[in-house]
């Protein structure tokens, strides 16, 4: 439901900004420790795009991102948790916490945890989305190469991490071609420079045709493009972050500003939702314990 169609004087303890496997699960937590806890969903999550995972633990016959985060929703929300449709524009510090600037409405609690995460760098190829929902195109090794063994597998990147996810990948396949973008040079076996005009999907196959030279074809795609984190609420606030843009947090999951938590992807850490998890748990508890002593 929008934002609007709440009323603005519940008092919340904690705020969490995301609807993410972090966000989620830091709501079930804080809403277990009965505190008042508000997530803000601003859009859909990264696991969205998974069409089935099967390194979730718990799920050894897989699940879907959207399965997964409607079960966390419905847990959080089973709980008290309050979900809301809103994207927070500016948070600023207050002499009790902070406050979260949404649209003309502002939100005040004590504590707030961002689990904002990335936003992944999608090439402009045709049907890029919805070869991601069949799995032809791909975002995350360590979450499904497993599937892919002994697949002919391409690398789409344009620096130093697409030669990393091919070397990641070779512990699964021999066959592993790198399509490096702007990459004018010959070229190798296992090393090719492209253009994304020479890239399509087409009959449940990746498709390289480049002038001159005879087609090839893959069974999937690893996109190697990097993304966008979204960190910006936080920096903002003068958090700081390590030298890829990540948020550096403590022990606690705390950042550089006092009170603001963060876990997930937008935190410094490995891209994996038992990652995120564990991060929101350790996090909702520290902020549970903060609002106890205080």
């Amino acid at each position: 439901m929008p934002l609007t169609e709440y009323p603005q004087d519940q008092a919340y303890e904690a705020i969490v900004v995301g609807a993410g496997p972090a966000g989620l699960t830091a709501a079930v937590y804080l809403a277990r420790f009965r505190r008042r806890v508000l997530v803000l969903d601003g859009g859909p999550s990264r696991a969205a795009w998974i069409p089935e995972s099967h390194n979730t633990p718990g799920f050894p016959a897989g699940i879907s991102g959207t399965a997964l985060l409607q079960r966390l929703r419905d847990q959080a929300e089973e709980y008290g948790a309050v979900i809301r449709t809103a994207r927070a524009d500016r948070l600023e510090q207050t002499p009790d916490g902070f406050r979260l600037h949404i649209g003309d409405n502002c939100l005040e609690a004590p504590t707030v945890l961002l689990a904002t995460g990335l936003v992944d760098r999608l090439p402009a190829i045709p049907g890029v989305e919805a070869a991601l929902a069949d799995s032809l195109a791909r975002v995350c090794p360590i979450c499904d190469a497993y599937e892919a063994i002994d697949a002919r597998l391409a690398v789409l990147g344009d620096g130093p991490l697409a030669m990393r996810e091919a070397e990641f990948l070779r512990t699964y396949s021999p066959d592993v071609t790198v399509l490096m973008l702007g990459d004018e040079g010959p070229g190798s076996a296992d090393i090719l420079p492209v253009a994304l005009g020479d890239i399509r999907f087409g009959n449940r196959q990746v498709l390289l045709a480049r002038q001159g030279l005879a087609e090839q074809r893959f069974d999937y795609l690893y996109l190697a493009l990097g993304g966008m984190i979204q960190a910006e609420l936080a920096t903002r606030l003068g958090a700081r972050q390590d030298d890829t843009g990540k948020l550096l947090a403590d022990a606690h999951q705390m950042t550089t500003v006092e009170g603001l938590y963060v876990a997930g992807d937008v935190v410094l850490g490995l891209n994996q939702i038992a990652v995120a998890a564990g991060e929101a748990a350790i996090a909702a508890t520290a902020m549970h314990n903060r609002l106890r002593q205080a």
